[in-house]
Formats: C-alpha cells, structure tokens, sequence
C-alpha cells in the first residue's frame, strides 16, 4: 500500500498521507516518498496547484519516534532527515495544506512549510518535541516564531501548549478554518482559485510574498519590483489584462 495517494482534478492535484494505522506519523519511508511525489508533481506544468492532506483524524501527528529512538546524532546528519521539509519549501506550485484532527511535532513544521493552512474546526497544532527531550529541528523553532511571535511561541514549544483551530487563526498560523466535514473540500476550493490565475504571476508573488517572511522591508521590495517586471514581460500578463479590457475570461498558458 502507497504512503501518499495522489488524485488529479484538472489543474489541482491532491496528495494525502495515507498512514492511519500510526496517524501518519512521518516515517523516513514516508517522507521519501511524499517529496518524491510532491517534487514529480511542481515539474508538471499541468498542475498550477497542490493540496496536501492526511485523514479526519490526524494531517501528521509528528515524526516516527520509533525510528527516532533508534537513530543517532551522525544517522540524522548523514540521513539529511530534516533537509526534507526544506524541500519541500523549496516547491514552485502554490501548496495548499489541508488540516484536520492532529497536526503536531513534524507534521506541524510540514504544515508551516506549505503556502497557506486550511483547517478543520477539529485541528489541533502543537510543537510538543520538549517533552521528549529533543527541540523541534525541522523549521518549527523558526516558522512557528514568525508566524506567532516569540511570546506564543515559546508557550508553544516550551510547555507543549496545543492550539486549537480559531487560537492558531487568531495567531496567524492558519488561513481559513471550516466545519469538520469540509476541511478538504474547501483545501480544493482554494487550489481552484489559485489555479484558475496566471501560473507565472503566482509563482513569483509566492516567491515575493516568502522574500517578505525571510528578509528586510528593503529587500523584500526590491525583490517584488523584479518580480513584477519579469510578471508583467510574461505572454501570461498580455492575456489577462487583453481578457479584462475584452471582458472575457483569460486563457493562461504559463508562459
């Protein structure tokens, strides 16, 4: 059985974890195998969005902690374990994370490292690493900090305090949060919507909107003025503003 099944909706495709047994619990294997699947899916010019979703009950309830206990300092250096969610960062095609049920230790630093987070009223998101004796080391010290502040941040991970779906809205970590039996339809709604628009003009917002989170205010704007030169140079950009004077609806190629 498949780790990560995929479905294709026209240009938006759907990868869920498919672990239940463990909460999808972020085994090595399977983490292979979703950035193998996630990086085969941003080469494909025919998805222009990805949704990522785990089950009703848990989107990742963290690392494997079995295979943890097991490995040691140079195992985890040598395995570049961590490197994995920077790739996943690293994605071209706007990711949109589908949240329901448990959402903690690795599965929320790979929540973070999506574009934006839809959630189920169930979804619960916490760092608890501390009570293991280790830190979160996949981005959770550092994503979770800008997108909350320092003071929620340190709650978080310190005390293993969990937030619930509306206390992660509140707190930025969460775009839009729906009623339980909607989380992942509303995930595709929204990949929809980013799909529908110029492949090449979102691409380059993310990048820019990303630039902002990482960087100054000075380099932030310098970095979103090239973007939209190189925006605005696309066959892309000729077709959305001639489909708006034309009224008509644009026909986006990505190029």
């Amino acid at each position: 059985m498949s780790l990560v099944e995929v479905e294709r909706d026209g240009a938006v495709a759907v990868v869920l974890l498919n672990r239940p047994e463990a909460l999808n619990a972020l085994s090595d294997e399977l983490m292979d195998e979703l950035v193998s699947t996630l990086e085969e899916l941003d080469r494909d010019e025919a998805v222009r969005a990805i949704v990522l979703g785990g089950s009703d009950r848990a989107f990742a309830a963290g690392a494997d902690i079995g295979e943890l206990a097991q490995a040691s300092a140079i195992d985890l250096y040598y395995q570049r374990r961590v490197e994995r969610w920077d790739a996943i960062r690293g994605l071209w095609t706007p990711l949109v994370a589908a949240v329901s049920g448990y959402c903690l230790g690795g599965g929320c630093e790979l929540a973070l490292s999506c574009d934006l987070i839809v959630a189920s009223e169930t979804a619960q998101f916490g760092q608890p690493e501390t009570g293991l004796g280790i830190i979160p080391g996949a981005g959770g010290t550092q994503r979770l900090t800008r997108a909350v502040g320092k003071a929620l941040a340190m709650d978080v991970i310190l005390s293993g305090r969990r937030l619930n779906a509306d206390e992660a809205l509140q707190a930025g970590i969460v775009a839009r949060v729906v009623a339980k039996e909607a989380w992942l339809d509303e995930a595709k709604r929204v990949a929809r919507h980013i799909a529908e628009k110029g492949p090449v003009a979102t691409r380059l917002a993310k990048e820019s909107v990303d630039r902002a989170y990482e960087t100054t205010l000075a380099a932030g704007l310098e970095a979103e003025r090239r973007a939209l030169y190189l925006a605005f140079a696309s066959e892309d950009a000729k077709e959305g503003l001639g489909a708006f004077t034309e009224k008509r609806r644009p026909e986006f190629r990505g190029r």
